[in-house]
């Protein structure tokens, strides 16, 4: 019974050891497996003396940081002149793990350190790529001017269109030059602010000018002039200069306007004689209206004389002979009237000689 108890001990006891055996061995392979991961990561961080460890690398697998783009980034920066007092592996995995472009970062302080223009810290651009600009483009563009088209391509115009005093249009298109600020990028306005301020500028300028041919012979008149009021304040860029590109004639605005007004004042003026004319022809209706009832008052009155006569005759006023005398004389002054108006029609003037 002791052999049969003992047998079972060292049975269980081998088990427990083929256990632990299994255990380390995958152990083992997992970590070779993790060595071999990170062994070429290592030898180039120690053959560029990029001072990142085996146990930086593994810490940055159990972050869930991709080494590969730490390491690199590392040695790009040593490799151009960054050191570690500039660049931390701990800020770049930081700035890798807030979501930020940990490669264009890098490159940005490269291109800054050798521009020897621009003083540019790790935390600096980092907060600009994390801002949502390209810090690299933001560089560059600082090192380089970029040139911006006003108004910019694809737009509604192809130019800006001013009137100067004298009623004349201009149409002009205009280059600015601009340099990135880098202390006002996060924050700071964009091309578009500068686009619409110069061409504000623009079309002030060329409307305070007295002639347009002022202007034409002195195109940089405008430019200084919009070059004072300081467009750049409040955004990411600085003006380094204002061109014009191109300036042309246009219309005659003042002439045109002026016969829009004329047009205007002759369409009032014709109402208003309208208004006149329609009131003399009311005024025309309402005499008609007057002699019509002028004549019914005659008509009426003419209408009595029977009755008075008859009155008259019937009071021995007027007698017989005063009547017939009264027809002789109605009837001598119509004949008198006829031979009147014959002698009328028939006269004709004799032809001068």
């Amino acid at each position: 019974m002791k052999h049969v108890l003992l047998f079972a001990q060292v049975e269980d006891l081998s088990v427990l050891l083929l256990i632990g055996a299994l255990v380390i061995f995958v152990v083992v392979i997992a970590l070779l497996a993790v060595m071999a991961n990170f062994f070429w990561l290592w030898i180039q961080s120690k053959t560029t003396r990029a001072g990142i460890g085996f146990l930086d690398l593994l810490g940055m697998w159990l972050r869930r940081v991709d080494a590969r783009t730490i390491v690199r980034s590392k040695i790009m920066a040593v490799q151009a002149g960054l050191g570690d007092d500039e660049i931390t592996s701990q800020e770049l995995e930081a700035h890798y793990l807030a979501r930020g472009n940990v490669p264009q970062v890098i490159r940005a302080l490269i291109a800054a350190r050798k521009s020897a223009i621009i003083r540019l810290s790790f935390s600096e651009a980092a907060a600009i790529d994390l801002a949502g600009r390209d810090v690299l483009e933001a560089v560059q563009t600082s090192v380089y001017p970029k040139v911006i088209d006003c108004p910019p391509k694809g737009a509604a115009r192809d130019t800006l269109d001013a009137v100067a005093k004298d009623g004349i249009q201009l149409k002009v298109k205009v280059r600015v030059t601009v340099r990135a600020n880098l202390e006002r990028l996060i924050g700071g306005a964009t091309e578009e602010t500068i686009i619409a301020r110069v061409g504000e500028g623009i079309v002030s300028a060329i409307g305070s000018a007295e002639d347009h041919k002022a202007v034409l012979e002195n195109p940089d008149l405008i430019s200084k002039a919009v070059l004072e009021k300081q467009l750049d304040s409040n955004t990411a860029f600085q003006i380094v200069s204002i061109d014009i590109a191109d300036i042309d004639v246009g219309e005659n605005i003042g002439a045109r306007l002026q016969a829009d007004r004329a047009e205007a004042d002759m369409r009032v003026a014709r109402a208003r004689a309208e208004s006149r004319r329609a009131a003399a022809v009311a005024a025309e209706q309402e005499m008609i209206a007057k002699i019509e009832e002028s004549r019914a008052k005659l008509v009426e009155a003419e209408a009595e004389v029977p009755r008075a006569m008859a009155a008259a005759f019937t009071s021995g006023v007027l007698t017989i002979m005063d009547y017939y005398r009264l027809k002789n004389v109605d009837a001598d002054t119509q004949m008198r009237r006829s031979i009147a108006d014959v002698s009328q029609r028939d006269y004709k003037p004799a032809p001068a000689s």
